[in-house]
């Protein structure tokens, strides 16, 4: 289990991160799936993991959005601009060595793709990283996202091709 965790915490605080828009929100978000996974699920067989965490991640994610909608309804006057940490994946050199210039056309592209996929409704977003970046099937798209496989494909290709429209000129 705990090779498990550590596989996949960079890629689910990403995925967080983005939905939430926040990098502490994510982390509390990330540490809340992975314990549930622990205490509930770590008798399941390994090959369950994945989708299960992901589930549990998104449900997650949707609580943190339900509750935010009902606290700004009454902040409103508040301002809702935070500092923004350093994202730690990021900080990390790049082992292939690029060039200044290649870096600065990578950073144009990623916070392009990010834009973009905050942009994304959210059912097209989660079916986007986890089909995408999480490298899920369908099968496990779906039990993650506790929907039915069609719509996981639906959501899945509408995201492509809105993403395919925003960045085409930003990435390849």
């Amino acid at each position: 289990m705990d090779k498990f965790l550590q596989g996949v915490q960079s890629r689910a605080f990403r995925i967080a991160q983005i939905a939430t828009g926040s990098a502490e929100d994510a982390l509390d978000l990330v540490q809340d799936a992975m314990f549930k996974l622990v205490e509930k699920y770590s008798e399941r067989p390994e090959q369950e993991w994945t989708p299960l965490f992901y589930r549990i991640l998104n449900s997650r994610i949707n609580d943190w959005h339900r509750r935010n909608t009902v606290r700004n309804r009454h902040r409103s006057w508040l301002s809702t601009a935070e500092e923004e940490g350093e994202d730690p994946i990021q900080t990390v050199p790049d082992p292939r060595g690029r060039s200044p210039d290649e870096e600065t056309v990578t950073h144009e592209s990623m916070d392009q793709l990010q834009i973009a996929l905050e942009g994304l409704p959210a059912r097209q977003q989660q079916a986007f990283l986890l089909r995408a970046w999480e490298g899920l099937d369908v099968r496990q798209t779906a039990a993650a996202m506790e929907c039915a496989e069609g719509s996981v494909k639906t959501h899945y290709s509408r995201a492509i091709h809105s993403l395919r429209a925003q960045l085409g000129e930003h990435w390849p």
